[in-house]
C-alpha cells in the first residue's frame, strides 16, 4: 500500500516509523513532515490544513490510505473530502471530530450518554461567564470552546484568576475564534491520565494508556503546554480501571455518536481525572496525543497498518493489540521561551550520538535542515527523546542520558518526566 501521513510533529514521526515497519506499507509519504520524518518518508511541503492540496496530492500519487495526525484537518473535514474522492482515510469525519472541535458539544454528548464528567456551563457572553464564576467560586476551570493547540485550558485557583482567563480568552481573544465561547467546569481533584481507544464506528478496542506532563516546568509548575513528556503504560490505569473507562466512557460515547448519525471512526483519546477507583472524563480528543503517541508507538508490537485498516473497514470486533513488555518514556525538548515567545533557527547538534544510547530513538517535532545540512529548530516543541527499558526507571535514565549528549543551548526540557509512574499508582 502507498500511505500518506498528514502532519509534521513528533506524533507523526512516531506514526511514520510504526507504519514503515509494516510489511503492508510499500511506499510512505508525509505532508508536510520534518527533517526527521524525511529519513523514512517522502516529504511534501503541503500544510496539514491545506485540504485542497492534500486531496490533490493523494489523488495524483494514487495513495491507498491517508493517516491524519493533527486535529485541525479532521475538524476541517479532510476525511470527508478524501472519502468523497474514493480514498481511504483514518480519522473521524468532521461531524464526529466535533468531539474535539467543540468542548460544549463534547459535554452535551456526555450528558446525553450519562458519561461521568465535571458539572459545566457554556457561555458566549463574557459578563454571564464572570457572574457564573463569582457564583461558583474557585478552584474552577475555564476552557476555550474551540481548538487551541492544547493550550486553551486555565485551571484557576482563585476567582480573580478565572476572571482574568475570561478577559484573555473572550476579550483579548488570545486563542482567536476558539475563544468566542467558553466552557466553565467544576474543578476535579485526582490524577490525570490519557486513555486511547481504536474505534470503527460500532466497536472500540483499548489501545493503551499513558500519562502526560502538561505544565512547562518541573513539579508541574508554570503554564500549560502541548505536552512536555509522557510515559506508558500509566501505572494508575490498572486493568480494572481500563475496563471501567471502556464501559462507562468509551462505549457509551460510541453508541451516542452512532445514534446521532455521526459514527466515530479513528482514535478516541479520553483525558481522564482519576480519584481513587473512579474515573471522570475531562475531555475528548479525536487523534493520538502528542507526546503520548511517541511512548505508545515505542511499545506497540502489533502491525499498526492492520489495526488502522480494521478501523477504516469496520471490522475491529475480535481484534487484540499486542504490546512489548518494556515501558517507554518520551521527553520533549523545547525552544527556550516556550510556550511563550521563542526564536526559530537555532542549530541542534549531537543527535546521532544521542540516538546511539541503547533503547533510545530521537524523534523530530519541529525541525528543518538548513543549506549547510544542519538540523535547526523551527517551533516550540522541537524534539522527542523516546526510550524504552526493562523498567521505567531505566527507560528514564536512558532518555536523560541521551538528552545530555544533545548540543542545543537554546533548548530545554523537564527533568522529572515519569516521576508519577516511578512512585506507583495513587
Amino acid at each position: 500500500m502507498k500511505i500518506l501521513v498528514v502532519g509534521s510533529g513528533g506524533r507523526e514521526h512516531a506514526l511514520a516509523l510504526a507504519i514503515r515497519r509494516s510489511p503492508m506499507c510499500s511506499a510512505l509519504l508525509c505532508a508536510p513532515g520534518n527533517a526527521g520524518i524525511a529519513s523514512v518518508a517522502d516529504c511534501r511541503p503541503i500544510s496539514a490544513e491545506d485540504i485542497d492540496a492534500l486531496v490533490a496530492l493523494a489523488k495524483s500519487e494514487r495513495v491507498d490510505l491517508v493517516v491524519v495526525g493533527p486535529e485541525a484537518p479532521l475538524v476541517a473535514g479532510l476525511v470527508d473530502r478524501l472519502e468523497a474522492a474514493g480514498i481511504m482515510a483514518f480519522g473521524p469525519r468532521a461531524s464526529a471530530a466535533w468531539l474535539e472541535g467543540s468542548k460544549a458539544f463534547m459535554k452535551e454528548i456526555c450528558d446525553r450518554a450519562g458519561i461521568p464528567t465535571a458539572a459545566w456551563g457554556r457561555f458566549s457572553d463574557a459578563q454571564s461567564a464572570r457572574n457564573f464564576i463569582r457564583e461558583r467560586g474557585a478552584p474552577i476551570v475555564v476552557k476555550a470552546d474551540g481548538l487551541a493547540a492544547g493550550k486553551g485550558v486555565v485551571v484557576a485557583a482563585t476567582v480573580d484568576q478565572a476572571l482574568e482567563a475570561i478577559d484573555q480568552i473572550m476579550g483579548a481573544r488570545v486563542f482567536g475564534a476558539a475563544g468566542a465561547t467558553v466552557v466553565i467546569e467544576e474543578f476535579l481533584a485526582g490524577e490525570e491520565a490519557s486513555f486511547f481507544a481504536l474505534c470503527d464506528g460500532r466497536t472500540a478496542i483499548a489501545l493503551g494508556a499513558a500519562q502526560d506532563h502538561k505544565r512547562v516546568g518541573d513539579g508541574d509548575t508554570g503554564p500549560n503546554t502541548g505536552g512536555m513528556g509522557a510515559y506508558a503504560p500509566a501505572s494508575i490505569v490498572t486493568p480494572a480501571m481500563a475496563t471501567q473507562v471502556m464501559n462507562a466512557i468509551v462505549r457509551p460515547t460510541l453508541a451516542a455518536m452512532a445514534d446521532a448519525g455521526t459514527p466515530f471512526r479513528g482514535i478516541l483519546f479520553a483525558g481522564l481525572m482519576i480519584d481513587g477507583v473512579k474515573a471522570k472524563l475531562l475531555e475528548f480528543n479525536v487523534r493520538f496525543g502528542d507526546p503520548e503517541c511517541e511512548a505508545l508507538m515505542a511499545r506497540l508490537d502489533s502491525d499498526l497498518v492492520e489495526l488502522i485498516l480494521g478501523a477504516c473497514r469496520g471490522d475491529l470486533a475480535g481484534r487484540a493489540v499486542a504490546w512489548k513488555p518494556d515501558p517507554a518514556i518520551a521527553v520533549v525538548m523545547a525552544t527556550n521561551g516556550y510556550p511563550g515567545n521563542y526564536a526559530k533557527g537555532s542549530v541542534i547538534g549531537g543527535l546521532d550520538q544521542a540516538a546511539r544510547v541503547p533503547g533510545v530513538s530521537v524523534l523530530h517535532a519541529a525541525t528543518a535542515r538548513d543549506a549547510d545540512g544542519n538540523i535547526t529548530a523551527q517551533g516550540g516543541r522541537v524534539l522527542d527523546i523516546v526510550a524504552t527499558g526493562p523498567t521505567l526507571a531505566e527507560a528514564r535514565d536512558r532518555a536523560y542520558r541521551a538528552i545530555d549528549m544533545i548540543e542545543w543551548p537554546e533548548g530545554f526540557c523537564r527533568r522529572d518526566i515519569g516521576v508519577r509512574g516511578l512512585a506507583g499508582p495513587g
